[in-house]
């Protein structure tokens, strides 16, 4: 009899057990309560268990090389099992190993029920059912042990790698060692142990309680009726304006009403409504709020999903201090012990080319009062190189320096000689209420030249969308930023920054603790008190990654919901 479940070998090369940079495997369906009842009563029955102990002696070697062979294409799995000795940690009837198997079994079962694909174990199945010797055991037991990997780095890290998805995320995921988990699994509680695996954030634990709200909410209709594309303020009436009312009741953003006319309490509704989606706020349900609202219950459960996802991405401690920017929220958050102490709105990467701001975590390390402006090579030859060759005194507030430093005369310069390649020159635009980065920046030295900084262009914070720059993030107030930060190392961090900015002098302030700096990009975002806030997927990385999930066999809702 030949046992084939999904190799080692080709399960690795289809997903990602012993490398990120795998592709993922593709689940095909879902894994039935009774495909799992008949995996484990099917190694209840192995030969092995039944042989007398000294046939099992004789025919140890048999399992263990099975083992091993099984086991070669896996460096993880062929480390483990080496250094085990080659001993069955699933596949024998001993009390513990039962108990892994069960606790497997559960946790993938469960899978859909976290965001995940199901998983297709039915190949597997039919082998542990069909086992007629020691050598099938052998292949049953690395079999279980490369489903556990597979689980345990999906659950912890996510399943799918994000730098594959688009060119903005360029997240370092926190993966960690296969062997050290299968070992630390086969040592401790497996059921404790498969829960640890999961993110432990409250982000995370609330997110799936929305998405069993939502599931359940989906199964009993949704929300209703869609409401008619228009606008509508207080004082209308009309079939829109109770399609409205009945829309905001169902979605629990207004008390039960029969009014049919847009009255104050509708106007409260629709402001609330506003605010937890990134609308302007005015009362009024114009065409983008109606939009919104109009979304489907099922789109916002793809928000969920991916927000799930993002959440093991980053799972990792986030600093007991850090800095939390939301690209799709336009803000920059402080946040300590959980809690947010500073908040303020941010301008963030155009949506075009190469300017969308990426997403990833770093620490920042100071600040610079009075900054120059260093122009980045790829504005100076794309922006500032054409202007100048079309007239030389272009843009006359940046200075042009060589390699050496010295500032050159821009008369005696031809700049029609230059390509975007040949450009010998750097431009830098000294301190100055005009300078591009205003009067500060937060340095968190990265290979993306992304930092947080200050901008004399104030006016861009009153938009309701606010993708506006090159790719760093323009904060509205950058000195309350300041004096939040230096309040851990100064017991007057508005005099220290005010003298320093007094000076109008170029000068570096080192953190004294380094602060992790986390850019993230979430469209779904729970409230601690229940509920939820959405954002609008102002990038289209969200639908990528959604369209990922799917391809990979992730379902709007779990089995059976």
């Amino acid at each position: 009899m030949f046992f084939s479940p999904v190799s080692p070998a080709a399960h690795r090369a289809a997903h990602h057990t012993d490398t990120p940079q795998a592709a993922p495997l593709r689940r095909k369906a879902p894994l039935l309560k009774a495909g799992l009842v008949a995996l484990s009563l099917a190694l209840t029955s192995a030969p092995l268990a039944l042989m007398p102990v000294t046939a099992q002696a004789q025919q140890v070697s048999a399992f263990m090389q099975s083992v091993a062979e099984a086991a070669s294409s896996s460096k993880v799995l062929s480390d483990f099992y080496r250094s085990n000795g080659y001993k069955p940690v699933f596949a024998d009837q001993s009390a513990s190993a039962k108990a892994r198997r069960q606790a497997l079994l559960r946790a993938v079962q469960s899978a859909p029920d976290k965001g995940l694909a199901p998983y297709d174990t039915s190949l597997l199945e039919a082998n542990l059912r069909a086992i007629k010797s020691d050598r099938d055991l052998g292949r049953a037991e690395v079999a279980l042990a490369q489903l556990f990997l597979d689980y345990a780095r999906d659950v912890q890290t996510g399943q799918l790698i994000p730098s594959r998805i688009d060119a903005g995320l360029v997240r370092q995921v926190p993966y960690r060692d296969g062997l050290e988990v299968l070992t630390n699994f086969t040592q401790s509680n497996p059921q404790a142990y498969l829960r640890k695996l999961e993110p432990s954030s409250p982000e995370y634990a609330r997110l799936l309680k929305e998405k069993a709200k939502l599931e359940e909410l989906i199964a009993h209709g949704g929300w209703g009726q869609t409401v008619p594309g228009g606008k509508y303020e207080p004082g209308a009436t009309g079939n829109g304006v109770i399609l409205l009312r009945n829309r905001l009741m169902a979605m629990g953003y207004l008390p039960r009403s029969a009014a049919t006319g847009y009255d104050a309490k509708m106007e409260k509704a629709v402001q609330q409504f506003q605010m937890d989606h990134g609308l302007t706020s005015d009362g009024v349900a114009g065409q983008a709020t109606i939009d919104e609202i109009n979304l489907s219950p099922e789109k916002r459960m793809a928000s969920i999903l991916v927000a799930l996802e993002r959440e093991r991405w980053i799972n990792m401690p986030l600093g007991e201090r850090h800095i939390w920017v939301n690209l799709t929220d336009f803000s920059a958050k402080i946040v300590d012990h959980g809690r947010v102490t500073f908040e303020t709105r941010s301008v963030i990467g155009q949506n075009s080319g190469d300017r969308r701001s990426p997403e990833f975590s770093d620490e920042m390390e100071h600040m610079v009062i009075n900054p120059t402006w260093h122009v980045p090579r790829s504005i100076a030859v794309k922006e500032y190189l054409p202007m100048m060759q079309r007239n030389p005194n272009a843009a006359g507030h940046l200075r042009l320096v060589d390699s050496r430093g010295r500032t050159v005369n821009r008369a005696n310069v031809d700049f029609s000689q230059y390509t975007t390649r040949s450009f010998p020159f750097n431009l830098k635009q000294p301190p100055s209420n005009s300078n591009a980065l205003g009067l500060v920046k937060f340095m968190f030295p990265n290979k993306y030249n992304i930092y947080l900084h200050d901008t004399p262009s104030k006016s861009l914070f009153g938009r309701e969308v606010r993708a506006f720059s090159h790719g760093c993030i323009r904060l509205q107030q950058p000195f309350d930023f300041a004096y939040a930060l230096l309040s851990k190392q100064t017991s007057d961090p508005e005099g220290f920054f005010q003298a320093k900015l007094r000076t109008g002098v170029e000068t570096l302030v080192p953190l004294e603790q380094h602060v992790p700096v986390h850019l993230i990009y979430r469209t779904a975002v729970t409230l601690p008190k229940g509920g939820m806030e959405y954002r609008r997927d102002v990038y289209g990385r969200d639908a990528k990654i959604w369209a990922a999930l799917q391809d990979r066999g992730v379902q709007l809702y779990s089995v059976g919901g």
